[in-house]
């Protein structure tokens, strides 16, 4: 159940579409670095290769901007794009890039995919709604979620890849205010992002072996 912000809670600060930017070209910067031949092997703790979580990252980003798109959003369900895998296990999206492009053609789709979500939440009237599965959310919402899929993602691609990867600790203390009112808020955020999301320990705290986030727009 969620609970009320305690009162040592940080005052909470806006998640900003340069927030969002900023987080997706952080990522893209990283994953130019991979080598080439390293996009067939697992990213991280996930079942799919490193080549179909890019696809699944750019396919939520594609996916939050969609469900701003409409003059009047859903508020019951998500645009009824066909989301489908390419193969038994595969993540289930709506973009998939073509790999006759090479790594360099994919992580044009997430680029592309990303600055899509970013041109919605900036022109979006904050007073917009729409539906997502963890609850009806605002634009400022969808950014954050963009923002939390691209670190949590680029860390599932940076161990399978073999890359380095620390985001900065404002961007994901923003993230957590906004979707995590329950995680601590004392310890460093990009740890706390990871244990928030079931990647990581966090001293003092048990595992998170499910978890959630709550989109509600703030004063819900």
């Amino acid at each position: 159940m969620r609970r009320q912000a305690d009162e040592d809670a940080p005052t909470p600060a806006p998640v900003t579409p340069d927030d969002l930017d900023r987080a997706v070209q952080l990522a893209l910067g990283v994953l130019r670095g991979a080598p080439s031949d390293a996009w067939d092997g697992k990213a991280g703790s996930l079942e799919w290769d490193c080549w179909e979580t890019v696809e699944h990252l750019s396919d939520d980003l594609f996916a939050y901007a969609a469900q701003l798109g409409p003059r009047q959003p859903p508020l019951d369900d998500e645009v009824p794009f066909i989301w489908e895998p390419r193969r038994p296990g595969g993540p289930s999206n709506a973009i998939h890039a073509n790999r006759a492009a090479g790594p360099a053609g994919l992580l044009q789709v997430l680029e592309a995919s990303g600055a899509l979500l970013i041109a919605m939440v900036r022109t979006a009237p904050p007073t917009t709604r729409a539906y997502h599965g963890f609850g009806i959310s605002d634009p400022e919402g969808f950014a954050a979620m963009g923002i939390v899929e691209t670190l949590v993602h680029t860390y599932d691609l940076a161990e399978g890849l073999g890359l380095p990867w620390a985001p900065p600790a404002d961007i994901c203390a923003r993230a957590l205010v906004r979707l995590f009112p329950d995680a601590p808020h004392d310890t460093d955020p990009w740890p706390t992002l990871l244990w928030a999301t079931g990647r990581g320990e966090l001293p003092g705290h048990p595992r998170v072996t499910s978890w959630r986030w709550y989109g509600e727009p703030r004063g819900a």
